[in-house]
């Protein structure tokens, strides 16, 4: 039985002076080694004679051991929060059976409280966004810039979201962010004072993306002139004469050209990218992707994705060695021929192509040209790190083409501007580009002068997000040990939390 003093009205706090009445609580309470633990307390309900308060009767309580409407002792009610958070709803459960706790994973979940968010803003904010499922649903990270901790996590990465965030927590007055219109709209809405800075790793990677989009758009410069200079060197063995070039009909080819015909079709009638996004399952950079791309470039990038391109290197050989024995050679022998000329590939794929070539549907073997990502690779990197063939071979490409030239040369002068904070010659080489540069770097430097105010900043102060993108790398993890089904409810608790 309690035998604590008269308890204190839970809305007026004024002491009680009379006993309404005594009832017996039953309490579950920690185990005691193998033996589970029940706790029977008597205790008593007391008047309030506060006539302003409009509660007539309250019950006492134990500090320490019981709380309101609750049937566990505070103390086990602990070890179940952090069970929870630890391991969540299924491996909770399964971890109290092993401690004689009477637990299903639904109250443990229940039972999750993030820590309280403070009332304002960190002074330097940082947003970004980051995946529950990659491609279909994504959350919002705000991080403290100056103390490294994450401040609140979001549900969504929708602006109305994050201006209703900043609207209940005002102070902010630097936000760093990536280049997602969502987040500017909603910044210009709830903080309009707030100064916004572009992240300078992904000004590089729109940077990036510009650059291989070019060299996509220009791989018939690169094939023409490998051909040209393997035209000046002596002949080879001669080859198998193989038909016109014809895409295969592989899976992520066809695929490719449904994904295409269903997107414009969708653009036709007038649908929004995001509306599109949402009825193909698709991520939103993926539409726009191929809205903007070309259907010619899309199926030539799809095409050198396919998974036998580890066997174009040795087509050549592997043609001209079945024509030398006029289709008579086995596949067996090829293979370790072609292994000892540095073949890493399977066996299956060399099988395949002999088949092909005997069914006359093989493709020609095309020249050996570098593809746009890897070029792109050459041209971001420092010119110090590349090593003298990546450096003979981009010099090869740019004698190749023009305009692949044109688009290394702005792009090493912005990663300049970037590694060095210019932001001062920001204005200087967005007209350089507006003038003469290929149509993907044209787009880009106007998207730059579109957020001209966020790019000069990110390029002059020394604020960033990458503070933001390691707690992002932090969440992976913790969705990795929570094997992805987690809800936000626990994944925001744990991201709150744990350091």
């Amino acid at each position: 039985m309690s035998t604590s003093g008269p308890g204190r009205c839970p809305d007026c706090r004024q002491r009680a002076r009379r006993v309404h009445s005594s009832y017996q609580r039953h309490l579950a309470e920690r185990p005691l080694g193998a033996r589970r633990v029940l706790v029977r307390l008597r205790v008593r309900r007391y008047f309030c004679d506060r006539m302003s308060c409009a509660r007539k009767t309250f019950a006492e309580q134990v500090d320490g051991l019981t709380e309101r409407r609750r049937r566990s002792s505070v103390g086990l009610k602990t070890w179940l929060q952090s069970i929870a958070t630890e391991l969540g709803g299924r491996a909770g459960e399964r971890l109290c059976r092993q401690l004689r706790l009477t637990a299903g994973r639904t109250r443990l979940l229940g039972l999750l409280e993030a820590p309280p968010v403070p009332t304002r803003a960190p002074r330097v904010l940082g947003v970004d966004d980051f995946a529950f499922r990659k491609g279909r649903t994504y959350g919002t990270v705000l991080v403290d810039a100056e103390a490294g901790r994450v401040v609140d996590v979001l549900p969504d990465r929708t602006a109305e979201t994050l201006a209703a965030w900043l609207k209940d927590h005002p102070g902010a007055e630097i936000i760093c962010r990536d280049r997602a219109t969502a987040y500017t709209r909603a910044i210009k809405e709830a903080a309009p004072n707030a100064r916004e800075i572009a992240d300078r790793w992904h000004l590089l990677q729109n940077l990036s993306a510009a650059v291989e989009k070019t060299c996509h758009q220009h791989r018939t410069c690169l094939r023409k002139h490998a051909e040209e200079e393997a035209g000046d060197k002596p002949s080879e063995p001669p080859t198998l004469e193989l038909p016109p070039p014809e895409l295969p009909r592989t899976q992520i080819i066809e695929r490719t050209r449904h994904r295409y015909q269903d997107i414009h079709q969708l653009l036709d009638k007038g649908w929004t990218i995001s509306a599109i996004a949402r009825r193909l399952n698709l991520d939103r950079q993926t539409v726009r992707r191929f809205r903007d791309t070309d259907l010619d470039q899309l199926l030539a990038s799809a095409r050198d994705r396919r998974p036998n391109g580890v066997l174009e290197p040795f087509k050549a050989y592997l043609n001209a060695r079945f024509t030398e024995t006029q289709g008579q050679v086995s596949g067996v022998r090829l293979f370790h021929e072609i292994r000892e000329r540095g073949y890493r590939g399977s066996r299956q794929v060399v099988r395949r192509h002999l088949t092909a070539l005997r069914a006359g549907t093989a493709e020609p073997v095309r020249a050996d040209i570098p593809s746009p990502r890897k070029i792109t690779s050459w041209i971001m990197l420092p010119r110090d790190k590349l090593t003298d063939s990546q450096e003979e071979r981009l010099l090869g490409v740019r004698l190749a083409c023009p305009d692949i030239t044109r688009a290394c040369d702005l792009a090493r002068a912005f990663a300049e501007l970037v590694r060095h904070q210019r932001g001062f010659l920001l204005m200087q080489w967005i007209r350089q580009a507006e003038q003469d540069a290929p149509k993907p770097l044209q787009s880009f430097a106007g998207s730059l002068r579109q957020d001209l105010d966020a790019v000069t900043a990110g390029l002059t102060l020394p604020w960033s997000s990458g503070v933001v993108e390691g707690h992002v790398n932090r969440i992976k993890t913790l969705k990795r040990t929570m094997y992805g089904r987690a809800s936000f409810k626990l994944l925001r608790t744990r991201v709150l939390t744990q350091p």
